[in-house]
């Protein structure tokens, strides 16, 4: 019995075991069944042969009659131009090309179908510029190289390797080929760290040979950044576009991929600051104006990026990320993204970094200058949608900032000038309203003499924007000066890195230039459309700004509008004009009696008799017409013969403007006197100005909401009112028939 227990146990060992040894070469079948397909796989997949043979090659292998070294090289580039090359592929192919194994003209080619599909590899670009120092490149090959350095440099996953070579690199500079793409990626990656004076000093001296170039002066701007007390020269404070659109080789295949890619590559390449390239056609593409995706300039799964905590921009979600990360945030390499995001303009402004800022310029300047303002006239509707969400974009940018950019000022002054006043009105009006004070020497030629053109050439909403336009300027001019103003001058800039220092009469004679100038256009474009009321409207808002500088923005000086702004407000038909041109006086009246009293104590500043003088004038005559029905009388302003006046079969016609008779309330006189006699069949309206019925007359006029018109009345005229500001009486209370 035992023996068959001993046995059964042995047999049940035996069978577990069995099943054990069954179970563990199923498990390795089934791994050496995977491990085959895997190799079947990639042994049919030309793609990877084809990378193996790149990657295996020797140098030395001829090229011409090379069957396989041309089917592979097909394959490769069918990928790259299709779908792109993913990370390994960028490596193999580019140290293979930079090596020059097979020859200097497969290495063009390769750089020329070299598109990722992802993220180009940091050490291969390292690698790659290894290479460029071996000195057996050609030289067209270098700079072929380098465009494609420049084009895809947003996508390389970290750029950390890449300056730690800043002084192998910046050994290129010299080489006159090479100087503008060497000057372009070294303005990429530069660092506070890495300006040096030896670096300065070469620079300089490149100046000096090569003249004043905008490449070198770009970078030596960017050094002056940093290290101002390094660079000593005189830089311009506006410098034409000194990296040109470089990307064309690449553009289209690289928008291709991305879109095919449903936007796996964060960044738009498209534009990025880079070298132009000259075309035999002097027409441009308008394309690829949209704002780039948000993304940091190093990876999150990059080792520099978990090493140094660096937190990506495309986390920033929320204000408390924002503030628990200010010091991990790394600004991108492609400036143009921050536009996206209202939480990355916040960080831009906490920082004020005066890098960040020129570089933002810099991709402003290219966007708005090289694929917009120079670009074809032949517009698609999706190019115009791009150009449309760009410039909205900005606009709510600087409305977020509460300031422009220099490259924006720049672009308006030269759109100006070749725009047709139909194309994005909106969005560019909206950023010219957005100009920095422009000095008096030149805000004729840069912004007057273009908008003139417009201005007598277009239509009455055309008119009507261009006046709301330069009323939100001045607003915003007159802003700053009550933010910015110091006891020793103004102090009124784009940015802290493009100062625009201005002294008070300097800023003064800008505000002059600029109210004079919209009351030339104010007059003249109510001659034009017959005093219409929707441009008297606009007219009058922006008098309405100019009557309170002193008291609301502080700015010691007052200009009067012109006769041909104040008689057509004066003689509107509507009611509405005539009450905002009361309240308009009125003001006037308030700011010049408080600069006259301001004036008499400390003497600081001095306000011409003439302006007294025209605002007397204007205040003698408006209460002449409006109450004493003075009007066409000798001695007033506007006298006509009086044999005209019989000629006119007009009885009575000094009355013809008052408050009862004139076209803009008589409307109101007809409803008051039907209200006071309802029996009376025969109208009357002089029988208003008798009695208890004038003052019933006014309540009843002001209570229909006129009250600038109620304001200029209680103001300017009393029973012996000290209507001007140096004594002159305007009448009794009562008005008089003659």
């Amino acid at each position: 019995m035992a023996k068959a227990a001993n046995l059964s146990r042995s047999d049940l060992d035996s069978s577990s075991g069995s099943d054990l040894s069954v179970s563990s070469r199923t498990s390795n079948r089934s791994l050496r069944v995977v491990e085959k397909e895997r190799r079947r796989n990639e042994a049919g997949d030309p793609f990877l042969l084809a990378l193996k043979y790149f990657s295996e090659v020797e140098a030395g292998t001829p090229r011409i009659g090379n069957d396989v070294l041309e089917r592979n090289l097909v394959q490769v580039e069918r990928v790259g131009l299709s779908r792109g090359l993913p990370p390994e592929a960028i490596s193999v192919m580019l140290d293979y090309a930079m090596s020059l194994r097979t020859g200097g003209m497969i290495c063009v080619r390769v750089l020329k179908f070299l598109i990722p599909a992802t993220v180009v590899p940091q050490e291969a670009v390292v690698q790659a510029v290894a290479w460029l120092c071996v000195s057996k490149i050609a030289i067209s090959t270098q700079v072929l190289f380098l465009r494609w350095l420049l084009t895809v440099f947003d996508m390389i996953d970290s750029k950390d390797n890449l300056r730690a070579i800043y002084g192998f690199i910046f050994h290129f500079v010299t080489e006159e080929n090479l100087s503008p793409y060497i000057c372009h990626l070294l303005y990429l990656l530069t660092r506070r760290e890495s300006v040096r004076p030896f670096r300065v000093r070469k620079l300089l001296d490149l100046q000096t040979k090569m003249g004043r170039q905008p490449f070198l002066l770009h970078l030596l701007s960017l050094y002056k950044v940093f290290c101002p007390e390094l660079v000593t020269l005189a830089l311009p404070s506006q410098m034409r576009s000194g990296f040109k659109n470089h990307n064309s080789t690449w553009k289209a295949a690289l928008s291709a991929v991305q879109k095919r890619n449903n936007g796996q590559v964060l960044s738009d390449i498209s534009l990025t600051l880079g070298v132009k390239h000259k075309t035999n056609s002097r027409k441009r593409k308008y394309h690829h104006l949209e704002v780039p995706s948000l993304s940091s300039s190093v990876q999150r799964n990059s080792p520099s990026s978990s090493s140094r905590k660096v937190f990506a921009l495309e986390q920033l979600h929320t204000f408390p990320q924002l503030l628990d990360n200010l010091h991990r945030i790394e600004l991108p390499s492609q400036m143009g993204s921050l536009l996206g995001s209202s939480l990355a303009l916040c960080y831009l402004d906490y920082v004020q970094d005066d890098s960040a800022f020129l570089r933002l310029n810099f991709w402003l300047g290219h966007a708005l200058h090289e694929e917009f303002l120079f670009c074809s006239g032949d517009r698609g509707s999706g190019s115009s949608s791009e150009a449309l969400h760009l410039l909205n974009r900005l606009l709510s940018t600087q409305h977020f900032l509460q300031e422009g950019f220099s490259s924006t000022e720049g672009f308006l002054y030269k759109f100006l000038n070749v725009w047709d006043g139909s194309l994005l009105r909106p969005q560019i009006l909206g950023l010219l309203s957005d100009i920095p004070v422009v000095p008096s020497s030149c805000i004729n030629q840069l912004l007057f003499e273009p908008l003139v053109q417009l201005f007598f050439t277009s239509t009455l909403f055309f008119k009507c924007s261009v006046i709301d336009c330069l009323n939100n300027m001045l607003l915003k001019w007159l802003t700053w000066h009550s933010v910015y103003a110091l006891e020793d001058g103004l102090d009124i800039s784009l940015h802290s890195h493009t100062p625009m220092n201005m002294s008070l009469s300097g800023f003064m004679d800008s505000v002059v230039e600029l109210v004079r100038f919209v009351g030339r256009l104010a007059a003249m474009g109510l001659q034009l459309e017959g005093c219409h009321s929707l441009l008297l409207s606009f007219i009058l808002d922006f008098y309405e700004t100019v009557c309170d500088m002193f008291l609301k923005y502080g700015l010691p000086m007052v200009v009067m509008p012109p006769v041909g702004v104040f008689y057509p407000a004066l003689f509107a038909t509507d009611p509405v004009s005539v009450d905002r041109l009361g309240y308009i006086m009125y003001r006037y009246k308030k700011n010049l009696t408080s600069a006259k009293c301001l004036q008499k104590e400390t003497k600081a500043f001095h306000i011409s008799r003439q302006t007294y003088r025209e605002f007397n004038h204007y205040l003698s005559f408006m209460v002449s017409c409006l109450w004493n029905s003075k009007m066409f009388l000798p001695g007033m302003a506007i006298e006509v013969d009086q044999e005209l006046l019989s000629l006119s079969k007009v009885a009575k016609p000094w009355t013809s403007f008052d408050l009862i008779h004139h076209p803009a309330f008589l409307g109101y006189a007809l409803d008051f006197h039907h209200k006071c006699w309802p029996e009376r069949k025969e109208i009357d309206l002089n029988s208003i100005k008798a009695g208890k019925q004038w003052d019933w007359y006014l309540e009843f006029l002001f209570s229909q909401g006129f009250q600038g018109l109620q304001q200029f009345v209680q103001s300017s005229i009393t029973r012996r009112s000290v209507a001007g500001t140096n004594d002159q009486g305007q009448g009794d209370r009562q008005p008089t028939n003659s």
